[in-house]
């Protein structure tokens, strides 16, 4: 078992704050070191109230996903002995209503594309069956609810 932590720090500034009209913004501060502007979503919560150069919990929850998924994936490559150049997924996610009624990230499609060094490189069904052991074995896809799809480029 490991522990994880993370501060995560706002103040009020100047604002009334119960005219519900104060500044989203604020920073995670990670045990690694490091610390990360944070606001809620601008699609959320309007500007200026939102930051959108700051990250927010929903692509927190998307980059989570999909950074997870892409540790596995090199881990199992490099275990096969297929070398990776370059990895990159165009993650998106959806907040949309659940079936109580609640917004929810009800879905977050991994979209990755990777390319191999040289002529030793997995076939199409073996990208595949590494994609989806790299899924299986995502402690974070483990931990949520939401309907993960994995569509690799290939």
């Amino acid at each position: 078992m490991h522990a994880i932590s993370a501060v995560i720090h706002w103040q009020r500034q100047s604002a009334v704050f119960t005219d519900n009209r104060y500044s989203r913004a604020h920073i995670w501060h990670l045990d690694g070191g490091a610390v990360i502007p944070a606001s809620s979503s601008p699609h959320v919560v309007p500007i200026p109230l939102s930051d959108p150069s700051a990250i927010d919990p929903e692509e927190a929850f998307v980059a989570s996903l999909s950074s997870c998924h892409m540790l596995w994936f090199l881990s199992l490559a490099a275990n096969k002995g297929w070398v990776v150049d370059d990895y990159r997924d165009q993650a998106q996610g959806t907040l949309a209503r659940n079936e109580q009624g609640q917004l929810a990230m009800t879905e977050v499609t991994l979209c990755p594309s990777v390319r191999f060094a040289g002529d030793c490189s997995p076939d199409s069904e073996q990208l595949l069956a590494l994609h989806e052991q790299a899924h299986a074995e995502c402690f974070i896809a483990h931990s949520v609810k939401t309907l993960i799809t994995i569509s690799p480029n290939t």
